[in-house]
């Protein structure tokens, strides 16, 4: 099988300029990777990632003499980053590995595409194009894109080994380009060496389950990873399934772009001690163990409880919260993802403006309470009140609360 590229950036801009400089004189360049496979799949591309027969020195010589910048960021895999118009491009050399063990790899460099082809992970990520868009396939990659099928280069159970994250970007992969269920001889590997997954960095583990959360089939793919017991191995805990699903639905239904985070903790987070489980086992930021942990009591949400209780929740947790909880709530209840009330609900803080505490320390000094603990009692004491009686403007009601505060204040003091 084979194909042409016909992407713009092959004949124009920075990538083109990059591999005018590097395919020649001898030379040879192409772009390789995802940027082949998305464009030949009609996706958006991101980064463009070049191959070359070029020595990195020759890289860097050419780059700068043309008046680029050239930073050896991997160096001794042949790896450079080239900087062109402010756009960053990763080229490497041709290279084999002699020797692989996790992500280290002793390499050769080469001017063997073909080989240099062999060495990577899944066919439909072994495409090169030439800048006259001539795609080069050795592996079988383009009758995969054809198929929407993810599969591995040659023995699963030998790629697999090379790297154990490749199980979990085999599942990546699928979730984001593949069509039905997944390869079985991959699927059979991974299976076989799940317990490779216990070796890997947590951080690794992390970056590549939050890039599945959000792949547009990651509810069937997790549902075949749960089955293999391969999702529980890697969060380290019981997967709610039909939760994770209702998420992506309830997202969708209010326009709500997949969130990552909230996703994880619609699949795997039911208590608070769930959230600190997560960010020991994954390596979460804080911000991400602090959203998680922000889900206790999402039980107590619904969109039947009185309005108080909401404004409250929206006004005490901010927006991000609130709507992480609501939704959660939604995926969880009954309720279907077309569900009139829980939408309203989910939508509060488009549609209710956060009132500001209408009440200053002078309010509470020009009433007599001296500044210090008193002071800050009968302040906690009024927004308390305040925000039990639904966020009151009127001024006579203002007033009532912080007298009733001071007095408070007064009586303990």
């Amino acid at each position: 099988m084979t194909a042409r590229l016909d992407a713009e950036w092959l004949t124009e801009g920075a990538a083109a300029r990059l591999l005018a400089l590097l395919d020649r004189d001898g030379e040879a360049a192409r772009v390789v990777g995802g940027a082949v496979r998305n464009a030949l799949m009609d996706l958006p591309v991101g980064e463009i990632d070049v191959a070359t027969t070029a020595l990195p020195q020759d890289v860097a010589r050419r780059v700068e003499a043309a008046g680029y910048k050239a930073i050896p960021t991997g160096i001794e895999h042949g790896t450079m980053t080239v900087v062109i118009a402010g756009q960053p491009f990763e080229v490497t050399t041709l290279r084999e590995d002699v020797e692989t063990y996790g992500r280290k790899a002793k390499v050769v460099f080469g001017r063997d595409w073909e080989a240099d082809a062999k060495r990577r992970d899944f066919t439909i990520n072994a495409l090169s194009a030439s800048r006259d868009g001539t795609v080069h396939d050795f592996v079988g990659g383009l009758a995969d894109i054809a198929a929407h099928r993810v599969r591995f280069i040659g023995e699963p159970d030998k790629r697999i080994a090379e790297d154990y994250l490749r199980i979990l970007r085999f599942f990546r992969f699928h979730a984001y380009f593949g069509d039905g269920a997944p390869d079985p001889a991959g699927l059979l590997a991974c299976i076989r060496a799940r317990g490779g997954l216990d070796a890997l960095s947590r951080e690794r583990v992390r970056m590549e389950l939050l890039k599945l959360f959000v792949a547009p089939r990651a509810a069937p793919t997790l549902a075949v990873m749960a089955e293999c017991g391969l999702l529980g191995a890697a969060i380290g805990g019981v997967p709610y399934m039909a939760s994770f699903e209702n998420m992506a639905k309830v997202e969708a239904a209010i326009g709500a772009k997949p969130d990552p985070v909230r996703r994880l903790g619609a699949l795997n987070v039911r208590v608070s001690e769930d959230a600190m489980r997560l960010a020991e086992r994954l390596r979460l930021s804080n911000a991400e163990f602090e959203r998680l942990a922000a889900l206790d009591h999402w039980w107590r949400v619904s969109p039947a409880a009185p309005a108080q209780k909401s404004h409250a929740l929206l006004y005490c947790r901010g927006p991000q919260s609130f709507t992480d909880r609501v939704l959660v709530a939604w995926a969880r209840s009954d309720a279907g993802a077309a569900d009139g009330a829980w939408h309203e609900l989910a939508e509060l803080p488009q549609h209710w403006p956060v009132p500001v505490f209408p009440l200053k320390s002078a309010d509470f000094t020009n009433r007599g309470v001296v500044a210090g603990p008193a002071l800050g009692a009968a302040m906690r004491a009024a927004k308390a009140a305040w925000i039990a009686a639904d966020f009151p403007t009127d001024r006579a009601t203002v007033d009532t609360i912080a007298d009733h505060a001071v007095r408070e204040a007064v009586a303990l003091g």
